[in-house]
């Protein structure tokens, strides 16, 4: 009887049909360090754990599995399971989401910033797009308007910003070069490097960013009201992976998104908080732009930069107007 047990429990081993075999085991490709921008990331694990009992966990790593930049294409070969990214990284790659990071569309808060990504995820010319790379959009990372810290001179007006180096990805860098800046796009946790070295002297993030990769730590000014725009960073899963979930391991995945978004804001609302301290502990000037100077950057930046992005993508097979408008349409719904 012992010898039969022993065989049926080696048996079990073989094939896997063990408590711990049966667990699904997800590897998730993040960057930097557990901050505000990966919050979401973080409760989703926590949730789906909780509402599996256990069975369904994420493995998150910070950096260990891919580069930021390389993340996409880790989803396409199935590396890892879940990663995050930023469109501007690799415009070519995702060009459907970069509408979302053409200066001055308008957004103003982090609950429009989640309506806009979510409509545009939804659209079935974006899922193409991303399908490309065997990915599934999954949820955002909402993140408010960037601004730029800087060392040195305070570039306070539009003809200040001919020949300021800046860290930019994507529209934002567009949006600097259309008023004489150089963007430059280093990746986020190289910035604080090309910041200390001179490769760049003014760097624009978030402030959870700011914060996170220490630029603040060497700002002499930040520019409170520039609010050019903003990156937009989802989650995206492999699609293999998602197709074989049970529907008990999918329902536990989707039904878990809206709360983890809510947390976020939650989260994000306590960054910036926390912002306006840090700026005094650090003595950094806060820099106001006039309303006039404002109107010079977007007549500048705005409308010429639409224009080019919908010839652009237009000429691609994408159907550019028609997300152009979507994202307007849903900024009008929501307000």
């Amino acid at each position: 009887m012992r010898k039969l047990a022993n065989t049926v429990a080696l048996a079990a081993l073989a094939t896997g049909i063990t408590t711990g075999a049966m667990a699904t085991e997800w590897n998730v490709s993040v960057w930097g360090k557990p901050r505000a921008f990966t919050s979401h990331v973080e409760v989703l694990n926590e949730m789906l754990q909780e509402k599996t009992g256990g069975a369904f966990k994420l493995n998150i790593s910070y950096g260990g599995l891919s580069s930021n930049k390389e993340n996409l294409d880790g989803i396409s070969i199935g590396a890892f399971e879940m990663a995050q990214f930023c469109a501007g990284y690799h415009e070519d790659k995702n060009p459907t989401l970069t509408v979302l990071e053409l200066p001055f569309i308008g957004v103003n808060t982090l609950e429009e910033e989640v309506a806009v990504s979510q409509a545009l995820y939804a659209h079935p010319a974006v899922a193409k797009d991303l399908g490309r790379w065997n990915a599934r959009l999954l949820m955002p990372s909402p993140m408010p308007q960037y601004n730029i810290v800087g060392t040195g001179e305070v570039r306070d007006t539009v003809a200040k910003m001919d020949g300021m180096r800046v860290r930019a990805t994507g529209g934002l860098g567009e949006a600097f070069k259309a008023v004489g800046a150089v963007p430059t796009s280093v990746t986020a946790t190289e910035t604080y490097n090309a910041m200390e070295s001179g490769v760049v002297d003014t760097v624009s993030f978030a402030q959870h960013a700011h914060l996170a990769f220490r630029t603040i730590d060497q700002a002499d000014w930040w520019t409170a009201n520039l609010n050019p725009g903003t990156v937009n960073c989802p989650i995206v899963v492999n699609t293999d992976a998602y197709d074989a979930l049970s529907d008990e391991e999918r329902a536990a995945l989707d039904s878990s998104i809206e709360p983890a978004l809510a947390h976020y804001l939650e989260v994000y609302g306590e960054v910036l908080k926390k912002w306006d301290a840090v700026l005094a502990e650090r003595e950094v000037t806060k820099v106001m732009f006039t309303e006039e100077e404002l109107d010079k950057f977007r007549a500048v930046a705005a409308g010429p930069a639409r224009a080019a992005w919908i010839e652009k993508m237009s000429a691609q097979g994408i159907p550019a107007q028609e997300l152009v408008d979507l994202v307007d349409s849903t900024l009008a719904d929501n307000r």
